[in-house]
């Protein structure tokens, strides 16, 4: 489990094809301090098992489902990335739970520069927008964000300058592909609903 605050801008070192999927080397001295082999690193939002680490970097095997589903397949050698290593037992929660399931990808729309933050619209999948709401949460590329403002077919977020100068968030641009997810909480309210927790909620409280 993640909270969605970036403890690093790593860098893709090298992408190696392994047929139905590809093996990233990721150069992150942070997150991999202490990080053994099975250990659990979000790359742009995504869960990723540690492989192998030495010299500062790791490597991560990343299937063919992930590479379909997420940002990941677009990245080279030399694109940078938002690293976090998943949330220590008693931390602080600092963002919102995150899982590191991406549910879709959405596309940088617009960015609107102002004197001390930016406005950044972005596309949001079908089917995902029942679960973004105004003032709630969603992780775009593993930052947790506040939702400024929720359409049916996208959002808009407000980035403070430390979230521009620490995260891909700062450089990415019109057209660029974004992972996303949405806060789970929605998902498992929405499943209640589907089966029968009103009705549960009701002969509980009665």
């Amino acid at each position: 489990m993640f909270t969605g605050i970036v403890e690093e801008l790593g860098e893709i070192v090298a992408v190696e094809n392994l047929g139905d999927a590809s093996r990233f080397q990721v150069r992150g001295p942070v997150v991999t301090e202490g990080a053994r082999h099975g250990d659990s690193i979000a790359v742009n939002g995504v869960c990723l098992t540690v492989v192998d680490t030495g010299d500062g970097r790791f490597s991560a095997d990343v299937m063919a489902e992930t590479l379909n589903r997420s940002s990941l397949g677009a990245l080279a050698v030399g694109s940078r990335v938002n690293l976090e290593r998943p949330m220590a037992l008693g931390g602080r929660l600092g963002g919102h739970l995150v899982q590191g399931h991406v549910d879709g990808t959405g596309t940088l729309i617009e960015r609107k520069p102002s004197e001390h933050w930016e406005i950044v619209k972005i596309s949001l999948p079908s089917g995902l927008g029942r679960y973004v709401v105004e003032k709630g949460s969603i992780t775009v590329d593993g930052i947790s964000l506040t939702v400024v403002d929720a359409g049916p077919d996208y959002f808009t977020v407000s980035l403070i300058p430390t979230t521009l100068a620490l995260t891909t968030l700062g450089v990415k641009q019109p057209g660029d592909p974004v992972n996303l997810e949405v806060d789970v909480l929605a998902k498992y309210v929405e499943r209640l609903l589907a089966h029968g927790g009103t009705d549960a909620r009701k002969q509980a409280i009665e």
